[in-house]
């Protein structure tokens, strides 16, 4: 294919050209996460001929996600995310590289991926993903770009501690308070599209580098699209930052999750045979109003988080579930933070209960 008549439409923009566009087709960037940030960064990535992409993400397409990220279709339900955007993508632009990882960015593999990439772009919704990527950016010393979006509001910042603060200058540390995600709150997906598109265009100056360009280092954009407002604030470097202001190799990384303790997971065959047990679905309102499993108690995670926990049952084993088997293990070691003894996951989650356990079982609304 014709590259310099792909490219004709930016590389006749003074700020791109030729060397930049160049640049372009250089530069490596590691996008972690594919879902309501990730599919229109990526998509703008790959338009504009970014050399190698790399994609993280463990997780399947659901009917819940296709609202707002728009690299996937309805009958690509139940797909990895990874490897469909990947196939969207190079048939977008067959001319760059992409690579995928089907797993949960962690500290025992945020060294190799980091040290393989020249920037990151953040597609999380946790803050203790968003804290391990901040920290190990800054100890192999790459720039990232931080996305977060709620409801009707957005914020994107570019974190460089060689030349700026850090997510931690801003976020020392988790808030105290339950901060709800996107299924607990709800999110418009255009708000997404505004955010991980803004994302690109960042992540496209910092690589061009042209003079004009004024990337967001030490500021943080924000918008809320009620009113299409937007203000861009200062962030001040911290001096006793907990991570920048340390040396690179006393830097220590987390694993992602909050909590190590091991929950046990059960099948539904196991679940069915199981006596003396409480079933609790730990999802939200309408994901229990659209269908689950007869006989179970409702007691949504958001509430676990808010400290508000459900009934204990002397001399019975709880087992929790969710839609696919994460978040019940979220909520599983919430609980035994306050001492419920016998807690147990469903593997798979209520997906896994409706494809493989008796139909005695379950409703006859199916998620």
């Amino acid at each position: 294919m014709n590259s310099e008549q792909r490219y004709k439409r930016q590389i006749s923009l003074p700020e791109i050209g030729d060397e930049g566009q160049q640049r372009l087709q250089k530069a490596s960037v590691l996008c972690v996460g594919a879902g309501g940030l990730g599919s229109p960064a990526l998509l703008y990535l790959a338009a504009a001929g970014i050399g190698r992409i790399g994609i993280i993400d463990f997780d399947h397409v659901d009917l819940s996600n296709l609202q707002r990220q728009i690299l996937f279709t309805v009958n690509e339900i139940g797909s990895s995310k990874a490897e469909l955007a990947k196939k969207k993508l190079l048939s977008l632009n067959p001319e760059i590289d992409i690579e995928v990882y089907n797993e949960q960015l962690n500290a025992q593999n945020v060294e190799n991926l980091f040290q393989s990439y020249d920037l990151i772009i953040d597609g999380t919704d946790n803050f203790e993903t968003k804290f391990l990527i901040n920290d190990a950016a800054i100890k192999y010393q790459k720039p990232w770009i931080y996305g977060a979006i709620q409801g009707f509001d957005g914020q994107v910042s570019v974190f460089d501690a060689l030349y700026g603060p850090c997510y931690r200058c801003l976020y020392p540390e988790k808030p105290k308070i339950h901060i709800a995600n996107c299924a607990e709150s709800g999110v418009i997906g255009a708000v997404a599209g505004i955010i991980g598109v803004t994302q690109a265009l960042q992540a496209i100056q910092m690589i061009v580098k042209h003079k004009s360009f004024a990337p967001l280092v030490g500021k943080l954009w924000v918008i809320d699209s009620h009113t299409m407002e937007t203000k861009t604030l200062s962030i001040p470097k911290n001096p006793a930052c907990p991570t920048c202001s340390k040396e690179h190799q006393d830097i220590a990384l987390n694993f992602s999750s909050p909590v190590c303790y091991f929950i046990p997971e059960v099948s539904p065959e196991q679940v069915c045979m199981m006596k003396n047990i409480v079933l609790i679905d730990v999802r939200e309102q309408e994901e229990w109003d659209a269908g689950h499993i007869d006989g179970a108690l409702h007691h949504p995670l958001s509430e676990i988080k808010k400290e508000n926990m459900p009934v204990r049952h002397q001399d019975k084993d709880i087992v929790l579930y969710c839609r696919k088997g994460f978040r019940s293990l979220e909520a599983a070691r919430l609980l035994k933070d306050c001492g419920f003894p016998d807690i147990y996951s469903l593997s798979g989650g209520y997906e896994a209960w409706v494809k493989k356990s008796s139909p005695s079982r379950q409703n006859e609304t199916e998620v």
